[in-house]
């Protein structure tokens, strides 16, 4: 009996092994990992999880979260991790849509999502700890999860589960109707981490300095699974912070990280060729890096940024080569055992080299489809396996891939996924508001920024700072607009569709 991810992420793991060192300093050994994942598998199933069962989590990063998405893993369920900028009404739609068994949330949270689990019979659990009068600040009290992973044992059976059988579950979405839950099976992370562990040359002597968030693709399944399946370690931030970031580099060898990393790395005197000289492997992803920073790093550092392309429902497409050009610009080749092509949208005629069109890929890495999504699913996955991504690109002469575009009008700013409709129907909702636009423009710390394009309804429109004070209730901080523009009315084709290339080129 086999759990196909987790029997081949860990089957060349040596348990003395270090696995990873948070910022305070505590270790953990690759044995730890199997005796605390199989602590909270035994936990999940003690508060009823069962193989197939949705399991949403929205917790802060640590090492403890690392364990739940194994734990799960272990016991057949389907992790769900949320951002943890979501608000209570948008978790309230991923309650209703994946309808989990378990959300699991921050103790100081309980109280404010108790009525919304309450109502839909979902149980609630806290991951995390809390300070009581009679405990020093050294030894808070574990809650919830963690206090009956505590009483469990480290003896587990992990549930069978084949390649095809679902592992996790991302949402994700286009620029109209709600967000999407793509479906992760076993096969497509396992295959994945395989192929960049040997691509990207991982070994056990490699420390992967880890500062993204693990509520997404990159930094959960890109990162922490390449790492597990190499034998590697990480330095395990709880986030990017530049002092912490800077002390890390000269004890790594391997840092991911999105393109905001990487410009405000480059603000910092303190970022050397001295300083990265045990590095061997810097890579980008998430969003477009400039090809100034792409330069500007290598003249600093002597290091050339590997960039990649992935995608929430396949991870990782394409990479820059390891050995041999790494091209500023472009996102390299597709990787070992994917398919990629670029078509004309129109006719689903492929392109020559050199011609934009959407690009289409097929392989291992590619989910299954969309939660509850059958027709949806239909659109994008074709009966031959090819996913349309909706991201207009082009091969060059020399076969590097180019990204042009997302024909769907995603937004990636600092790494994070915005879609546009989600954030009009806010503002559309402003008293004095007509209707909106929201673009994304490019910004030299985010990759690109969030910018409402307004229309009054009447002389008592909303100011950018007032815009900012409502949505703010109601959006995660990520969505917010950095910048508000009032305009007489939006630019629309025949159709009737607003014209957002020509607001970019306007505001840009």
């Amino acid at each position: 009996m086999t759990n196909h991810l987790f029997d081949q992420l860990f089957k060349q793991v040596n348990p003395d092994q270090r696995f990873a060192e948070t910022e305070t300093g505590t270790v953990y050994q690759y044995q730890d990992v199997l005796d605390e994942s199989a602590r909270m598998a035994n936990a999940l199933v003690d508060f009823g999880v069962a193989p197939g069962d949705r399991v949403v989590a929205q917790v802060q990063k640590s090492i403890d979260a690392v364990m739940l998405y194994l734990g799960c893993v272990r016991a057949g369920a389907i992790y769900m991790p949320l951002n943890t900028g979501y608000t209570l009404g948008e978790v309230e739609y991923f309650l209703d849509d994946a309808t989990p068994v378990l959300f699991i949330c921050e103790p100081e949270k309980q109280a404010s999502y108790l009525p919304l689990t309450q109502h839909r019979n979902i149980k609630l659990e806290t991951l995390g700890t809390h300070q009581s009068s009679t405990n020093s600040d050294d030894n808070p009290i574990a809650t919830g999860l963690l206090q009956a992973r505590d009483q469990a044992s480290t003896n587990f059976s992990n549930v069978e589960r084949h390649e095809n059988d679902l592992a996790a579950m991302l949402y994700t979405s286009g620029t109209t109707g709600k967000p999407k839950g793509a479906m992760l099976t076993h096969g497509n992370l396992y295959s994945n981490a395989q192929i960049l562990k040997q691509h990207w040359q991982f070994d056990k002597n490699d420390v992967l300095l880890h500062a993204l968030p693990i509520f997404h693709t990159h930094g959960l399944f890109v990162a922490i699974n390449t790492t597990i399946v190499a034998s590697s370690s990480m330095l395990f931030l709880s986030s990017f912070q530049i002092d912490k970031v800077i002390d890390s580099l000269p004890r790594s060898t391997v840092m991911m990280g999105v393109p905001t990393f990487y410009t405000r790395m480059l603000q910092d005197n303190r970022l050397t060729q001295s300083l990265v000289s045990h590095m061997r492997l810097f890579v980008s992803g998430s969003a477009p890096l400039l090809a100034e920073t792409h330069v500007e790093f290598n003249q600093r550092t002597g290091h050339t940024i590997l960039e990649r392309y992935g995608m929430t429902e396949t991870n990782m497409n394409t990479s820059n080569p390891y050995d041999g050009e790494r091209r500023p610009g472009t996102v390299g080749f597709a990787l070992p055992g994917v398919d990629l092509k670029v078509n004309k949208p129109e006719t689903d005629e492929e392109l020559p080299q050199g011609e934009t069109g959407m690009i289409e890929v097929r392989g291992p890495n590619v989910f299954k489809g969309y939660w509850n999504l059958p027709e949806k699913t239909k659109e994008e996955l074709r009966p031959n396996g090819f996913f349309i991504t909706g991201d207009l690109g082009k091969i060059d002469e020399d076969g590097y891939v180019h990204i042009i575009g997302r024909g769907k009008d995603l937004i990636i700013s600092g790494g994070f996924n915005v879609y546009p409709k989600e954030v009009e129907l806010v503002l559309d909702d402003m008293d004095g508001v007509l209707e909106s636009a929201v673009i994304g423009i490019p910004h030299d710390d985010f990759g690109e920024a969030v910018v409402a394009i307004l229309v009054a309804s009447n002389d008592n429109a909303p100011d950018a700072e007032q815009v900012k004070q409502v949505a703010e209730h109601k959006l995660a901080k990520f969505k917010l607009p950095k910048q508000v523009h009032y305009v007489d009315a939006l630019p629309r084709n025949t159709m009737g569709k607003v014209q957002k290339n020509i607001l970019r080129d306007q505001f840009s």
